[in-house]
């Protein structure tokens, strides 16, 4: 017998628990899908398995604040982490160790816990299943100390709530019991398997440029570090394919990662189209016509209503018809929603329902 439990999106499911919450940021929802998790995990009987569902977002979409800890001041540390940059591995370290369902502690409730995992997480600890939604059903290898790490190592220790920083703090001492760890006899039941990547996301682009007549590139190392710094390194990158026939070859080349935004003004954007912003100037002296494209697999770049842009070698030009700011002004306000919106150039799919991190497409030739 099996039991199941989602994390999820909206959607027409049968024969499952569908829970749904609020993202990048948890709510009042989330802390019922938290107790509803836990409900079921506690019911499951020595013939049965909890299957756990697992995507990017259930972070947000299941939380339970640990004893001690109110909802808000959660939400508090999120908003820090998520305005600073903060790597999403290191994130999820301070996420567990203020929690009372991520980290392992869902499947301490289950006798028997089977995570199937689509993982958004990129990097070294992509094919982790811990690190995917905060591991809510698998042992935990992070510690307090990680987290306090995580928060100080970011300039972040003296903004978030007291609360938070007293927690970590006992729990650094010893004083407040640690995550479930591998080995323990309580996780014996636990497994988990990731059955889904960056990697088939950029496969598939694979699969559809060479369909439509392009010689494909997949760029296998993540796209990583602070959008506006990575938006020209991969243009860079992928003009060096071209050089050889002065880009007369019909070229795809694919990337995919999860960069980061320091929000520094009070503009709209996401990620996606903080990197097309950063590599218009790049594509506008590109010595031929060249086009990117970054979107989020899930549909949602940041609190926007756009999954990512598109950015062409002539957007410089039209945005300067158009009046738009520099681009260097639009970068300091992190306002790139309102300059591909000016131009018309944003990805708007809606949420799709699945996250594999970022996909970039550097393209160009005639087909």
């Amino acid at each position: 017998m099996l039991d199941g439990f989602a994390p999820a999106a909206p959607a027409n499911v049968r024969d499952v628990v569908l829970a749904t919450g609020p993202h990048p940021l948890p709510g009042e929802d989330s802390v019922a899908t938290a107790r509803a998790a836990l409900d079921l995990a506690s019911r499951v009987d020595a013939a049965s398995c909890l299957v756990l569902l697992l995507s990017g977002g259930a972070s947000a979409i299941m939380a339970m604040p640990a004893d001690g800890l109110t909802l808000a001041e959660k939400i508090a540390v999120n908003q820090a982490m998520l305005a600073r940059g903060v790597p999403i591995a290191e994130m999820n370290a301070v996420r567990k160790h203020l929690s009372a369902v991520k980290g392992g502690w869902l499947a301490v409730r289950a006798r028997a816990c089977c995570t199937l995992a689509i993982s958004d997480v990129i990097g070294a600890a992509e094919d982790d299943p811990s690190v995917i939604g905060s591991g809510p059903g698998v042992a935990d290898r992070s510690t307090f100390a990680d987290a306090v790490r995580a928060l100080r190592a970011h300039g972040l220790w003296d903004e978030v709530p007291a609360a938070v920083r007293a927690r970590l703090s006992k729990g650094e001492r010893g004083e407040v019991s640690e995550t479930p760890k591998p080995g323990e006899p309580r996780m014996a039941g636990a497994s988990a398997f990731v059955i889904g990547s960056r990697r088939d996301a950029m496969e598939g682009a694979r699969a559809v440029a060479e369909t439509l007549g392009y010689r494909a590139v997949v760029i296998d190392e993540p796209t990583l570090g602070e959008a506006r710094r990575a938006g020209p390194a991969l243009v860079a990158r992928a003009l060096a394919w071209g050089r050889e026939d002065a880009g007369m070859r019909p070229t795809c080349v694919i990337s995919s990662g999860e960069t980061t935004v320091h929000v520094r003004g009070s503009g709209r954007g996401g990620r996606n189209q903080e990197l097309a912003l950063a590599a218009v100037s790049a594509l506008a002296e590109s010595p031929w016509p060249v086009v990117l494209v970054s979107v989020g697999t899930d549909g949602v770049d940041g609190p926007t209503d756009a999954a990512g842009a598109i950015a062409t070698a002539d957007s410089l030009a039209r945005a300067a018809a158009l009046g738009a700011p520099s681009v260097a002004a639009a970068l300091d306000a992190n306002d790139s929603h309102s300059y591909f919106d000016r131009l018309g150039d944003l990805v708007r799919t809606g949420p799709t329902g699945t996250n594999v991190g970022d996909l970039q497409i550097v393209c160009w030739g005639q087909i």
